[in-house]
């Protein structure tokens, strides 16, 4: 039943369309050219994106820089491990995965660390990420609140994290 959902639900949809009089693949072809000039906006910021990313885990800078923040981490009761996932995270989804993995990896999934970061991965977004795809799309250059509003809810988000896992655990 379930894999007919969509089909289902699409052909409705085109159904609908037609009875109303709707040129179905005129609107389909103009909606897929609308996507194409919005692909081809977004590449070089994506590019950027991805380059930086791939840059600071090579280079090693995420984990110093985990190794920086682990005092006020610690603090908010994030475990060691679990440091360079928080800087990560909210700038590269894949990039949280990977660490995520190498956390659950080295401490064991069903350790205090691989709990956090396993409910650290499903509780923030790749906010930077999104925020720099949708501000070079739309060409804004001043983001105002909107990136210093996202990091502080992701870091609300590791902190709960590592709060929520301590008292079901």
């Amino acid at each position: 039943m379930a894999n007919w959902i969509v089909p289902l639900l699409l052909a409705s949809v085109g159904c609908f369309a037609l009875m109303q009089g709707v040129d179905v693949f005129g609107v389909f072809l103009k909606g897929a050219r609308k996507g194409a000039q919005t692909a081809w906006t977004i590449a070089p910021t994506l590019i950027g994106m991805l380059t930086a990313v791939t840059m600071l885990r090579a280079s090693g800078m995420i984990d110093w820089l985990g190794a920086m923040v682990q005092p006020v981490l610690a603090c908010l009761g994030i475990p060691t491990d679990c440091a360079a996932l928080v800087l990560l995270k909210p700038i590269s989804g894949s990039g949280g995965l990977a660490l995520g993995t190498e956390v659950m990896r080295r401490a064991g999934v069903d350790s205090y660390a691989g709990r956090v970061a396993a409910v650290m991965l499903g509780a923030s977004e790749t906010s930077v990420y999104t925020i720099s795809l949708y501000a070079g799309s739309l060409g804004l250059r001043n983001t105002r609140y909107a990136v210093p509003a996202a990091l502080i809810g992701d870091l609300t988000a590791f902190a709960l994290s590592a709060w929520f896992v301590r008292m079901l655990f």
